[in-house]
């Protein structure tokens, strides 16, 4: 008896990408940004797309990184391969950040540097209400909808909340989340000569 099942088969039919949703890294994307990870989309256009990775911790200050930055308890994650020499941000501060682009829900990405650093000078941001990311992800046009006909991402949606607190097992959970299919995932090895 044949069995016709495809252990990494990405079923997108019902979710296709669009700004505030995530792709989701299969298991064996063997990558060293993207290995396993969530990235959020905070532009989807004909002109292509950028997001972050959400899942991604960096052991740097972010004081390090910006010489002029108050001093802020926070994590720095990697936000992708392109523009490694660049911070961004995603906060839930809205309309107070002028210039910041409404990703979804209560989630917006960038606007003014300077006031947010002065408003972290005056205690007025908590670690809670934004992320800042090392580099960014960004796809050509139409190269990511290549990536998707190459089973390399599932897209999904999540709850803002969980977009906003940082998560290293992120990847894990939200399969877990999305059915049997997409569970078994998180049981195949990182490299599967290993099994």
């Amino acid at each position: 008896m044949q069995i016709h099942y495809d252990f990494f088969r990405v079923e997108n039919d019902n979710m296709t990408p669009a700004q505030g949703r995530i792709l989701i890294s299969e298991p064996l994307l063997n990558d060293s940004y993207f290995k396993r990870s969530v990235v959020l989309l905070t532009e989807y256009s004909e002109n292509g797309s950028v997001g972050f990775v959400l899942n991604k911790p960096i052991d740097i200050p972010i004081t390090d990184v910006i010489s002029d930055f108050p001093s802020f308890e926070t994590t720095l994650y990697v936000g992708g391969p392109v523009g490694k020499d660049t911070v961004h941000y995603i906060h839930t501060l809205g309309e107070l950040i002028p210039n910041s682009v409404h990703v979804k829900d209560d989630i917006y990405w960038g606007g003014d540097f300077d006031q947010v650093k002065e408003y972290i000078r005056e205690g007025l941001i908590q670690p809670s209400q934004i992320r800042f990311f090392l580099g960014y992800s960004g796809w050509s046009p139409n190269q990511l909808e290549g990536e998707l006909e190459n089973n390399a991402w599932l897209v999904s949606e999540v709850d803002s909340t969980k977009i906003m607190r940082p998560d290293e097992d992120m990847w894990k959970k939200i399969l877990h989340s999305l059915g049997s299919h997409y569970k078994s995932w998180t049981n195949c090895p990182e490299n599967p000569t290993m099994n």
